[in-house]
């Protein structure tokens, strides 16, 4: 017989979601290194949208990102300078990770699967790399095909005045 202990595993219920960041509950402290200053860095979840609204938007073939409402409402703010970098972006953060969920409309003709992919992939590399922390998944929806068409119907005239 052995004389290790056998931990129990928390049961789970069926169908509860676990978190897709790390949560509190399961942070480990680590020592700070001799000679280093203590303190804490807490980056805001807005950062973070903010990061990934950037770069997602950098990506060829992303003609907008959000829903056909938050494009309304960021068209307005846009007409007075105020741009919000975060519509079409959540964000769910943790202490060392981040999961993502992107709204984008592709740019006709682009490859939709590979613009979703491209922009998976910036969202990640801005993330670890300018916020640090680990991109445990980043889900893009597509919610629409912009058309050159599409801004030909905004420069027609009013028949009446």
């Amino acid at each position: 017989m052995s004389n290790e202990e056998t931990l129990p595993t928390p049961a789970t219920t069926p169908g509860a979601q676990s978190p897709r960041v790390d949560s509190a509950a399961r942070r480990s402290t680590s020592a700070v290194p001799t000679g280093q200053p203590h303190g804490k860095t807490t980056i805001a979840d807005s950062v973070v949208s903010k990061v990934a609204g950037i770069a997602a938007r950098e990506v060829p073939g992303v003609f907008a990102l959000g829903g056909g409402g938050a494009r309304a409402l960021g068209a307005l703010r846009g007409a007075v300078g105020q741009d919000d970098m975060t519509q079409g972006v959540k964000v769910e953060v943790g202490e060392t990770q981040a999961a993502v969920d992107i709204t984008i409309v592709v740019e006709y003709p682009a490859p939709i699967q590979q613009v979703a992919d491209t922009v998976r992939s910036q969202v990640t590399n801005a993330i670890t790399s300018l916020v640090g922390l680990e991109v445990v998944e980043v889900n893009v929806a597509v919610n629409d095909v912009h058309l050159p068409t599409d801004d030909q119907d905004d420069q027609v005239e009013a028949r009446v005045s």
